[in-house]
Formats: structure tokens, C-alpha cells, sequence
């Protein structure tokens, strides 16, 4: 029988508690808690998460979370993972002043006004929304101005999805794009692409009827020389050494002793 007010399925919701915060974290205040790894663990509701108010870094990635509301008031945290689960928007996010560091990859972010409650992180510089390695993206990944859009609104970034776009190493990344993008035909109308010719003319790589040469002749003559003098030392040396065992080898003589 459900409890009153509780509502149908709530009870099997897994929640975060201090009970479950202390023993992760082996911390006994929960205001004392710097770093906190819960991945992972089913949770549905971040309940009393809030309360870590010196948290600084925090992994909620492989949940089940679809809002953070509690994290609004983690005012210290730099760096946090919440990629693999069910959020839609990250507007709690925008109370975390000090947050440098998002993973938000596969969630169900569907449009890049959803990113707008974090234009007023001043320290954020990386933010990753899509990782092809762990195959999770977002909605608004498959958009294709979702890279331009992304840095328009957020011109603070200065890594987008693991990638440099500022700063050193920045235009390493953009010609990667550029020749990506060249390498895949667009769908818009515009001048075609020259044809691509051969390298050599044709013909070039056909085999060439065998020729005689003089050197050729000669090189192989000299090895055969080489080759009948490197037998007739082997003949030699074996002679030798047959003579050198003969001479070493004991008299077998009869010796009479006398008393």
C-alpha cells in the first residue's frame, strides 16, 4: 500500500541521501566534501546533493537524472560530468559561477537555446555535447551550424566535444574540419568539383620487356667466381682440420712396466 502523498512510482526512485553521500565520499560533514564520484548508480533524484556546498568536483554520468535542480546552490564546483542521462535543459547550471569544466553528452538537449543559461559562466572553457568514442551525442549535434552556433553562443569555450578552438592547437582542429568537409560532397548546388586525372601517363606502370646489360652479365659472373672460390676454401679447411685431428689424435702403444 502506498503512503500517503507519496505519488506512483516515487518509491522506486533511487535518490541521493547523506547516508549514501558519507559513504562514498568517507566524509562525515557533507559540507566537507570535495569530490564525489556517483556514476552510475541508478539515481533519479539528486535529493539532498545540494547540501555539499564545498563540492568541487562531481561525476553524475550513467544515471537516470532528467533536472539538477539541487545543484544550484554548489556555488564552488569547477567540474562536473552528467553525460548519460535524461536531461533536457541545464538551467540550475547557471547559479554554478565558478564551473569550468561540462560533460553533457548523451542527453536529450534538443536545441542550442538550451545552452543559453550558461553564457553567464564567465570560467567555462570546455564543454563536450557529443562523444563519438562512448557514442553519445545530443539532438542539437545533429544540426549542421551546431559547431557555429555553439561558439557564437559561448565564445568564452576553449574546447568544444574534446576539440581546441582557441588558443594554441585551435588551427590544428580547423583545417581537420575544413578537409573533412571538403572530402564529403555538399548537397547545395555550386561549381563542380575538377575531375581528378591520373598521375602518370597511361602505360607507366606496364611492365618493360627484360634487356640485356653488359653490367648485369658481369655482376653475375663475379659471383659465380666468388661463390667456386668460397667452395674450394671450405674444400681446404676441411682438409685441414682433418690432418690437425689425425696428428693429435693418441699412438695406441702397448708399455711394459717393470718391478
Amino acid at each position: 500500500m502506498e503512503s500517503q502523498g507519496e505519488k506512483p512510482g516515487e518509491a522506486d526512485r533511487v535518490r541521493v541521501t547523506p547516508q549514501l553521500l558519507k559513504a562514498r565520499s568517507g566524509e562525515f560533514a557533507l559540507e566537507s566534501i570535495l569530490l564525489l564520484k556517483l556514476r552510475g548508480l541508478g539515481l533519479a533524484d539528486l535529493g539532498c546533493l545540494g547540501e555539499c556546498l564545498g563540492l568541487e568536483w562531481l561525476d553524475l554520468s550513467g544515471n537516470e537524472l532528467t533536472q539538477l535542480g539541487p545543484l544550484a546552490s554548489l556555488r564552488q564546483l569547477t567540474v562536473l560530468n552528467v553525460a548519460n542521462n535524461r536531461l533536457t535543459g541545464l538551467e540550475p547550471l547557471a547559479a554554478c559561477e565558478n564551473l569550468q569544466s561540462l560533460n553533457a553528452a548523451g542527453n536529450l538537449l534538443a536545441s542550442p537555446g538550451q545552452l543559453q543559461c550558461l553564457a553567464g559562466l564567465r570560467g567555462l572553457e570546455y564543454l563536450r555535447l557529443r562523444d563519438p568514442l562512448a557514442r553519445l551525442s545530443n539532438p542539437l549535434c545533429a544540426s549542421p551550424s551546431y559547431w557555429a552556433v555553439v561558439r557564437e553562443l559561448l565564445p568564452g569555450l576553449k574546447v568544444i566535444d574534446g576539440e581546441r578552438v582557441t588558443g594554441r592547437g585551435s588551427e590544428f582542429y580547423q583545417l581537420c574540419r575544413d578537409l573533412d568537409s571538403s572530402l564529403h560532397p555538399s548537397s547545395s548546388p555550386g561549381p563542380r568539383a575538377t575531375e581528378a586525372q591520373p598521375w602518370v601517363e597511361p602505360g607507366y606502370w606496364e611492365s618493360w620487356p627484360t634487356r640485356s646489360s653488359s653490367i648485369l652479365e658481369e655482376a653475375c659472373r663475379q659471383f659465380q667466381d666468388t661463390l667456386q672460390e668460397c667452395h674450394d676454401l671450405d674444400r681446404q679447411a676441411n682438409d685441414s682440420l682433418a690432418q690437425a685431428q689425425q696428428a693429435l689424435s693418441p699412438a695406441v702403444t702397448t708399455s711394459s712396466f717393470v718391478f
